[in-house]
């Protein structure tokens, strides 16, 4: 581990944290989404700074940050762009959609209808987008954060499982402490911190500290705890449908970003045992009767890390 690459990486968090007060942890997590090439839901109330969290970040990397607000008459084409007629040319043209960025907000993803959704999943999964059978491909790093409002279900579309299964981590912001919540207000008093945030990397350097992540050593027996947590939530009695093998993936890459930024070159059982709430929780469905019982994902997560061993 270089003295650079974490000096990088605690810049990113510190710069991220004049607009976000109170959330290092969030805002780590978040951090390890850019940094494994991953994706991000924030599920939270209004107004706990989802979106100037995801404006934070793109600012600080010095990357493109387009919003699409998702609602229930919105079109694929709207996403992803599409063919448009030039009357100058004669012809149809590509137009790109605001998913060419590279910190796209799918701001309340679950209020568009099942077809727009499906249109991001080309995009998050394989970094292009193919219309009239020519693919483009999508700009790098590429990062989609999508939120969505847990209590208001009124006029939205649940998420399909193939496409929550894209994300690499569901994450919550939370309110704040009382004295955190006293520091935003003052800091909100002439203008918003977010119009005074300035890169402080760049694309290149985002790109380097990704392909520094792949880098980070994993051992065999932790990549082994990995397969074996996933395996017991889908032979776990409470859970209707368990994580799929794309959860390991997800889960061995979040904690070598995490390592990386805990400024070590190789993964230790707590990074997995840290993460493993935030990368399997979205991946699994619980069954009625434990619902009904009171029983949440956490519960059950916590339950199987306390009974899978470390090998």
């Amino acid at each position: 581990m270089e003295d650079t690459e974490l000096k990088n990486l605690q810049v990113l968090v510190n710069n991220i944290e004049k607009v976000i007060v109170g959330k290092t942890d969030v805002i780590r997590l978040l951090i390890t989404g850019i940094l494994t090439n991953g994706h991000i839901l924030l599920e939270d109330v209004p107004g706990v700074g989802k979106t100037m969290l995801s404006l934070a970040l793109a600012k600080s990397i010095g990357g493109q940050f387009k919003r699409i607000q998702f609602t229930p008459d919105l079109l694929p084409s709207d996403v992803t762009g599409g063919m448009i007629y030039n009357p100058q040319k004669g012809e149809f043209e590509f137009r790109p959609g605001p998913v060419f960025a590279n910190i796209l907000l799918a701001d309340e993803v679950n209020r568009t209808n099942p077809r727009t959704q499906s249109s991001l999943l080309e995009c998050m999964q394989e970094f292009k987008v193919t219309i009239e059978g020519k693919t483009y491909l999508l700009k790098k790093p590429f990062m989609v954060i999508a939120t969505q409002n847990p209590i208001e279900f009124q006029g939205t579309y649940p998420l399909p499982e193939a496409q929550v299964d894209r994300f690499l981590m569901k994450i919550n912001v939370g309110y704040l402490e009382p004295e955190e919540e006293v520091r935003v207000i003052k800091d909100q008093r002439k203008a918003h911190p977010i119009e005074s945030v300035k890169p402080i990397l760049n694309l290149n350097i985002v790109n380097q500290l990704q392909d520094k992540v792949k880098e980070i050593e994993i051992s065999e027996k932790i990549m082994e705890y990995i397969v074996n947590l996933v395996m017991a939530t889908r032979n776990n009695e409470n859970v209707k449908l368990g994580a799929s093998p794309r959860a390991s993936i997800a889960l061995m890459n979040s904690v070598r970003a995490w390592a990386l930024l805990e400024g070590r070159d190789y993964v230790v059982p707590d990074d997995v045992v840290h993460l493993a709430f935030w990368v399997l929780r979205h991946r699994i469905v619980l069954q009625p009767k434990a619902t009904m019982s009171g029983l949440s994902s956490k519960d059950v997560i916590d339950d199987i890390l306390k009974k899978t061993p470390i090998s």
